[in-house]
This record gives C-alpha cells, structure tokens and sequence, in this order.
C-alpha cells in the first residue's frame, strides 16, 4: 500500500524549518568559527618574555572556510535543483575543512615558536612551557556546525524557495491580454498593438 503524502501546507511548513534551521547552523557556526580565531589559542615564554599565537596565526585556513561557507549559504537562495546541492556540499566540506584544520592546531608550538623568533630575532627560537586554550575547540565546534548545515542543504535544499520564484508567471497561465488583441511576444508585437490602439499592458 503506497503512503500517502503529507499536504502540501505541511510540506511548506517543514521546508521553511529547514531553511531556517540552514540559516541558524551556518550563522552560528560562522560566527563562533570567526570568534575563535581571533582569540589566543596558545602561549608560552622564553627567556622570561610571554609569547602567544592567535587562531588566525596557527591557520588560515579555519578563517577562509568559514566565510567560504557563509558565502555559499546566502548564494543557496540564487541557485535551485542540482545547484543547490552542489552548494550544500561546498558548505559541507568548509565546515568540515574548517573543523579539521582547527583541531590540528589545537596541539603543537609552531606558531608561538614563529611567535617567539619573531620577537626575539632569532631563527629557531623556541618557546617554553606552551600552553593551550580552548578556542580552537570552539572553532571545531563552529566547523561542525557549518558542516551540519551544509548536508541538510544536501538533504533538503531542493524544496526550499529561492529569491526569484515570486517574480516568475505560474507555468502553464498565459499573460493576461485585451480582447481581440493578440499576445505581445515581442517589441514588434508591442508596437503593432500601440498602432492598433490597443494597451498591451492592460490586465
């Protein structure tokens, strides 16, 4: 026995929480991703000079891919079908690039190292009792998130409305023209129904 389907104002309900919970992940996700690397992931000392290295120091990449998936969620709205899913797996692997690249800095020295060479002005100097905060934990939590709302975007994105859909005439309505007058297809047509004394554009 076949399944009925759920009415169409369900659907469309359910279709909107999706956009909307789309919306909600990649803004979050974005944002505690962004957050994050702009705060201290690690610090150290050497010679009695403390040394730190933000998020953006450790990688770039964390940064970059976030705003990448950002860019890809508003760009959901000018796309549909196969495009939509193509758009949803961009934001898919951001947020899964940006997850990964931020759990490796979660560990390591070398940029507080850079730090410390930087400061001093010596080559291969190394920094001393390094330690680590828990941002790059919350960039990965950001990555994952972005992540999340890259595959709903696979999953449901192509039900969702797009920005354009209110401007186009419903398919299979032809436009609507005054009695007697033929359809105005093109400029020429236009010109023909002025000299006729007709208004192409009346309803």
């Amino acid at each position: 026995m076949t399944a009925t389907p759920p009415p169409a104002p369900a659907r469309s309900a359910a279709d909107r929480r999706s956009l909307l919970g789309m919306l909600l992940l990649t803004g979050a996700g974005a944002g505690l991703v962004l957050l994050a690397v702009g705060r201290t992931w690690m610090s150290g000392q050497i010679k009695g000079l403390a040394v730190s290295a933000s998020g953006s120091q450790v990688s770039g990449l964390p940064q970059a891919l976030a705003l990448v998936g950002l860019a890809s969620a508003v760009a959901i709205f000018a796309v549909r079908g196969i495009g939509r899913t193509v758009v949803g797996a961009l934001v898919l692997l951001a947020g899964l690039g940006a997850a990964l690249s931020a759990g490796l800095g979660a560990s390591g020295s070398g940029a507080v190292d850079s730090e410390a060479a930087r400061k001093l002005g010596l080559l291969g100097a190394t920094a001393e009792h390094v330690s680590h905060t828990a941002w790059p934990w919350v960039a990965l939590l950001g990555g994952l998130l972005l992540a999340a709302a890259g595959l709903l975007t696979v999953v449901r994105g192509r039900a969702w409305p797009s920005m354009g859909a209110r401007y186009e005439a419903p398919a299979g309505k032809p436009a609507p023209r005054t009695a007697g007058a033929a359809p105005a297809s093109s400029p020429a047509d236009l010109w023909k129904a002025l000299d006729r004394g007709e208004d192409p554009t009346a309803v």
